[in-house]
């Protein structure tokens, strides 16, 4: 059987077959798009969270501040299109219009691809960083590299959202509108190898050479490192590999009976619910660091926080007027501001 001229839907909203005698899960769907406003709800709190400390606290000119900073970008991306596609799954139809559409889709390949594309980089900085850290260092260069990898980043994720923009189309099926985007089998395959295997392979690659270097150290604090490492990787597998997997089995297998067709459904829904997760994954697992948690319990309890940055420099001073020095330096300082 060729392919050639075949197209396949691939999109994070696809509707469910109906037949005759086999009738929609509508228990499922409803589920699906309260899950989609629950985490709306979280990964507007956590990333603008983010945000907020990132531009407050940190600087900016870090590089791994910087990978985080757009990373906090590309997330909100995809939640911005999540309460479209929860009324569209709650009501079984899509209201919004073409151009709504249009955006929902491109925003979903906009961050989606730069998540990834920015993961990527962000794993070969650690592993230069960690595995290779005896090469002779530049920092510029090093942030040039993650300007460079961050603007890669956003120009190929949107170049593929535009041309997935001259794809979409809301059409009526089975007495609704349903917003879908149409590709060619082997673009859809290609752009899964190119997109996402491979810089999955470079993650998976450059993170086990990662934790070989710090399993091996006898620092405590290097351990706990382990567990942020993993968690990365792991939050990134669990929520993306499966929706990859079951769209390329639902582009190639077509159920007949209406059992499997109901069951091809439901992993599918449960697949694109935690591909949605993943928004919420990075602020979680960045609110881990004892730093993250100590901006979040300041925020809380109420106290203001300015940075200061002395940049003088001082010479022949005795070891306490240095350490005095360095606590005036630090990035914060906290003035309770509440009654």
């Amino acid at each position: 059987m060729a392919f050639s001229n075949s197209t396949v839907n691939f999109e994070y909203e696809d509707y469910m077959f109906r037949d005759e005698d086999c009738e929609m899960v509508f228990v499922m769907e409803t589920l699906r798009g309260s899950s989609y406003m629950l985490i709306f709800i979280l990964s507007i709190i956590g990333n603008c969270l983010l945000l907020y400390f990132l531009f407050l606290y940190e600087n900016l000119k870090n590089v791994t501040n910087l990978f985080v900073l757009n990373l906090a970008c590309s997330d909100l991306m995809i939640t911005v299109t999540l309460p479209f596609r929860a009324v569209d799954r709650l009501l079984q139809n899509w209201f919004f219009g073409h151009f709504a559409c249009t955006f929902v889709k491109s925003a979903q390949i906009v961050g989606r691809y730069s998540s990834v594309i920015l993961l990527t980089a962000m794993t070969v900085d650690r592993f230069i960083t960690v595995v290779l850290h005896n090469m002779p260092r530049n920092k510029v260069r090093r942030q040039r590299f993650a300007a460079l990898s961050c603007a890669a980043a956003w120009i190929i994720s949107i170049s593929v959202s535009v041309y997935a923009a001259t794809r979409v189309t809301v059409e009526e099926k089975d007495g609704r509108s349903v917003c879908s985007t149409s590709y060619v089998h082997y673009g859809f395959k290609l752009a899964v190898l190119l997109l996402f295997f491979f810089p999955l392979s470079i993650i998976v690659f450059c993170y086990s050479a990662i934790l070989k270097i710090v399993l091996q150290a006898s620092n405590r604090r290097k351990h706990r490192t382990v567990v942020v490492v993993l968690c990365i990787v792991a939050a990134f597998i669990i929520c993306w590999v499966p929706y990859v997997i079951m769209s390329i089995i639902k582009s190639f297998y077509k159920p007949k009976s209406c059992y499997a067709r109901k069951r091809v459904n439901i992993a599918y829904s449960i697949c694109l619910v935690l591909a949605a997760s993943h928004c919420v994954m990075n602020p979680i697992l960045y609110m881990l660091s004892e730093k993250w948690r100590k901006h979040l319990l300041d925020l809380f309890s109420c106290k203001k926080v300015r940075r200061v940055r002395d940049r003088k420099r001082t010479t022949g001073s005795s070891v306490k007027q240095n350490v005095a020095f360095k606590a005036q330096s630090s990035a914060v300082v906290l003035e309770p501001t509440c009654s």
